[in-house]
């Protein structure tokens, strides 16, 4: 069973659980209830994913984002640097569409 989301605020920005699912056609991220799922096109193979992952969450939330644990898991550990709870909150429900 996987975990509800859980997003922390930490001196050096926000901690954000994802579930991640490989091998899609398109990279996307979406809430699923209280989760968020990010769909890499990537195989998880040496690290490929979590290569993708960061690159693209970087872009989407417009700052540097580090993998704090989950490196060979599906359920993943992010720091999203130097922003707010609220302005990671914010983001995922505007931009992410539910399903």
């Amino acid at each position: 069973m996987r975990n509800r989301m859980k997003i922390t605020e930490t001196k050096n920005g926000v901690v954000i659980e994802v579930f991640v699912k490989t091998k899609s056609e398109r990279f996307e991220v979406f809430l699923e209830g209280d989760e968020v799922i990010v769909l890499c096109t990537e195989e998880p193979v040496k690290g490929k994913v979590n290569k993708e992952l960061l690159k693209a969450l970087s872009r989407f939330f417009h700052t540097n984002v580090e993998l704090v644990s989950g490196a060979t898991s599906r359920q993943k550990r992010l720091l999203v640097k130097n922003v707010s709870k609220k302005q990671v909150e914010t983001l995922l429900h505007t931009c992410c569409q539910s399903n």
